[in-house]
């Protein structure tokens, strides 16, 4: 049964944190100076199993959720994720199964998750500029790994792969013309989003931002763009096509905040349940899980947490709120 929070939003998205754990260091996201050799990821008895997230999605499924979206960390990172992504598949009533990935291991896994039954896929790439893509992921990761990551999920069968690009001033934002000639005729959906206060460790500061009125400004100047009609109310990205044929998108988080339509939840590698990109505290559902709570138990928790829900984090966003501990989105996949 469907279930509405308090401002009338369904819950129809479910993204699931498989692991904690990243092979990259990504300044806005998992910088290194906080995620160093020393830092304490979460041990493997900690993570939900394979069956423990089988049996969450049925319920979230059972209650509205239409899609799912993997991610983690570095979901990649998580061994006999094809076994996984075969149980999700398998679920009724489930239309889309999804993942994001900083495309460093896909070349190899491509084939087999299409296999499993994963149906869509979405890379990371903040820049062609193999310089800049390396201090910006900064353990010196060249970008040609991950355009072979690319090329090779194409070629297992997933078409409109969707890029994403995080801008950041001074950082990337000349990349933004490179990418979108490199990917307009592709086929492949590249999205440029605006650099986010998720988290509380990447020194986030608003002239750091490239709103997203410039993005399109500097698009529009090279290509000619147009906007075009949402597919879903809920979808964060806002839909152009270049003059000349092809499809971008933007997520402006920052400058033309979403949150109306927001019907995203988000899952831990551990079970917390978060109902905001920005949240500062989850709900546990391992813990029902594991001490032998039915179904029926964990969907009256679910709808109890939805039901109250009513953030609206990015519409309100003031210079106290950006400042406060706000869960990692290294931790919850973004």
């Amino acid at each position: 049964m469907p279930v509405l929070d308090t401002l009338g939003r369904p819950l129809t998205d479910l993204r699931i944190s498989v692991t904690d754990r990243c092979n990259f260091r990504c300044t806005y996201c998992m910088p290194k100076g906080v995620f160093g050799k020393d830092f304490k990821f979460l041990p493997a008895a900690a993570l939900l199993t394979f069956e423990e997230i089988e049996r969450l999605a049925r319920i979230f499924v059972a209650h509205g959720v239409e899609k799912i979206r993997l991610t983690g960390g570095e979901p990649l990172l998580r061994r006999g994720l094809e076994q996984l992504i075969a149980r999700l598949a398998a679920i009724e009533g489930l239309n889309d199964l999804t993942l994001t990935t900083n495309g460093s291991l896909l070349e190899k896994q491509a084939r087999p998750l299409r296999d499993a039954g994963l149906k869509r896929i979405t890379v990371s790439l903040d820049s062609l500029d193999d310089a800049i893509f390396r201090a910006m992921n900064d353990v010196d990761f060249p970008v040609s790994r991950v355009l072979d990551g690319i090329d090779a999920a194409s070629a297992a069968g997933f078409d409109r792969i969707k890029i994403n690009c995080v801008v950041k001033r001074g950082v990337n934002e000349a990349s933004v013309v490179d990418l979108a000639r490199r990917f307009r005729a592709t086929g492949h959906i590249i999205r440029f989003i605006e650099y986010m206060d998720v988290g509380s460790t990447n020194g986030w500061r608003l002239d750091d931002v490239v709103p997203a009125d410039e993005i399109l400004a500097m698009l529009d100047a090279e290509f000619g763009v147009e906007p075009i009609a949402a597919i879903n109310q809920s979808d964060v990205a806002r839909r152009y096509r270049f003059k000349h044929g092809g499809e971008f998108g933007i997520i402006a988080s920052v400058t033309q905040p979403f949150c109306r339509d927001c019907s995203r939840a988000r899952l831990s590698s551990e079970g917390l349940l978060y109902t905001c990109l920005f949240a500062t505290v989850g709900h546990d559902l391992r813990a029902p899980l594991r001490t032998g709570k039915s179904d029926t138990e964990i969907s009256s928790l679910l709808r109890g947490i939805w039901h109250v829900r009513a953030d609206r984090y990015s519409e309100l966003r003031t210079a106290d709120t950006v400042n406060l501990p706000k869960v990692e989105m290294s931790h919850i996949g973004g």
